[in-house]
């Protein structure tokens, strides 16, 4: 069996910096796999980035690839999980960000450094070009949301992948609040098992790592 590699893939304004990246490459480190996982840094424009990603991939075309996706990253995995067939689990994924980012058209800044760039509609068209309005085999997707996104819409998401295996977590946030919790989840979707945890309401106890994260 070939070794399995993990392609973490940030949202928009984010970075491999990001509360879920850090944490995700911290336990993989931990289990003695950090060989196993690649968090790249991409472009704010999606061609580029879908570009680099797609190279990642076929670099690493002997290894059983399992795309991670988050926010903006969760629409590329998309995209990516079906031109490869590969496996992905998107954590609040967007679905129309074309749309949404409609609103934000102007100056921006990453999060993480000190990026400024100009958003424009020529960002949107470039999304709006790798949408897919159907998926091959909902099977290869795990969905991970939380109802108290406070950026997206979590019903988008939940319409969308209403045939692949899901967790929907009552409360939480848009930066998906105790993400630890799920990546045992992820790392068993990534071996073809669904196993998910049994916490499904946060609104009791909410915790929160971070104020904006992808």
């Amino acid at each position: 069996m070939s070794q399995p590699l993990f392609l973490y893939i940030h949202g928009f304004n984010s970075s491999p910096d990001s509360y879920k990246a850090r944490s995700f490459v911290d336990y993989m480190t931990s289990e003695g796999k950090a060989d196993q996982v690649i968090v790249p840094a991409l472009s704010h424009w999606p061609a580029r980035a879908i570009g680099m990603l797609e190279q990642l991939i076929d670099a690493h075309s002997d290894r059983t690839i399992t795309l991670i996706g988050s926010s903006l990253g969760g629409y590329y995995s998309t995209w990516l999980c079906e031109k490869y067939a590969l496996r992905a689990v998107l954590i609040n994924p967007a679905v129309r960000p074309f749309e949404l980012l409609e609103t934000m058209l102007g100056e921006q800044g990453n999060f993480y450094s000190d990026e400024r760039y100009e958003l424009t509609h020529d960002h949107l068209q470039q999304l709006l070009q790798i949408h897919c309005n159907v998926l091959k085999d909902p099977s290869r997707y795990l969905l991970l949301t939380q109802t108290g996104d406070e950026t997206l819409d979590y019903k988008e998401a939940v319409e969308k992948f209403r045939d692949s295996p899901m967790l929907v977590q009552q409360g939480g946030s848009h930066g998906f609040d105790q993400f630890e919790s799920v990546i045992p989840a992820i790392l068993a979707f990534a071996e073809g098992r669904v196993e998910l945890p049994a916490v499904t309401d946060l609104t009791a106890g909410r915790i929160r790592t971070e104020t904006s994260d992808e």
